[in-house]
């Protein structure tokens, strides 16, 4: 179905959700957008603030009996995305919703297959010095594992044709998400973009929930998706167009591409 899916992980976000949903939504878009909201277990009064939104803006609403992450609240989200294209997007103001119709541009015209949003292509934005040497270090090494270039890996904002992240076996519960869905775009035949976005970091204080331990984490993931995770692991099958055939097709077997 033509069509963006949104999918927004909600985790503890009370004090600011009511202000970002009405932000999100009066965002201009180039084509219709199915809203889908993961609450994953919130305690603060997040989910009654949901409950309430829902009627607003009739969004689908799906809540996780527990905490699992915000990988686990995408991998969810997926299962119920209907639309031709999938982005994800934060619950808070730190990403503009006003890039989107930029970023999906190319996907809409056959240019591409999955787009991300780089805070730091073409940036004159001063950046927090910590979150940015961790974001760059991290995208360095991304980028020798997986073999594409990029200058923001770790950026919320990526835009992917269903039919490909629908596919994949994604496993990470937490922000290992980030990593695991770029080793697995580079292992098959899709076309990336990345364009450049604005970006309103917050803080710790602010309700910013990635820490050092995410960091130190996202060293295993990198090694473990790009280097030990086989094609077959990464995906359930795989569509015709975004196989290597010169490299991928021998090793994948039959059962693993699809038409």
């Amino acid at each position: 179905m033509e069509g963006l899916s949104v999918l927004i992980p909600v985790f503890n976000e009370a004090p600011k959700i009511r202000s970002v949903f009405h932000h999100l939504f009066q965002s201009p878009c180039t084509v219709e957008r199915e809203w889908i909201v993961i609450d994953d277990c919130s305690t603060d009064g997040t989910s009654e603030i949901l409950a309430e939104l829902r009627l607003q803006y009739g969004f689908r609403l799906i809540r996780h009996e527990r905490n699992c992450g915000k990988g686990a609240a995408i991998v969810t989200g997926l299962r119920h995305a209907t639309r031709e294209l999938v982005m994800i997007q934060d619950a808070d103001f730190e990403y503009d919703p006003r890039d989107i119709p930029k970023l999906i541009a190319p996907l809409l015209s056959g240019d591409a297959d999955v787009v991300y949003g780089s805070r730091f292509k073409n940036s004159l934005q001063v950046h927090r010095t910590y979150h940015y040497f961790i974001n760059r270090t991290l995208t360095l090494l991304s980028n020798l594992f997986s073999g594409l270039y990029l200058t923001d890996m770790e950026t919320c904002y990526k835009v992917f044709r269903r039919d490909l992240v629908s596919e994949m076996r994604l496993r990470s519960q937490r922000f290992g998400i980030e990593v695991e869905l770029t080793a697995y775009v580079a292992k098959v035949r899709a076309r990336v973009f990345e364009l450049p976005i604005r970006y309103y970091p917050r803080t710790r204080l602010g309700g910013k929930k990635i820490s050092w331990k995410d960091g130190f984490a996202a060293l295993w993931h990198l090694v473990h998706y790009n280097l030990f995770t086989p094609l077959q692991k990464a995906f359930r099958t795989v569509p015709a167009r975004y196989v290597l055939r010169d490299v991928m097709e021998p090793a994948a077997g039959p059962g693993l591409l699809s038409a």
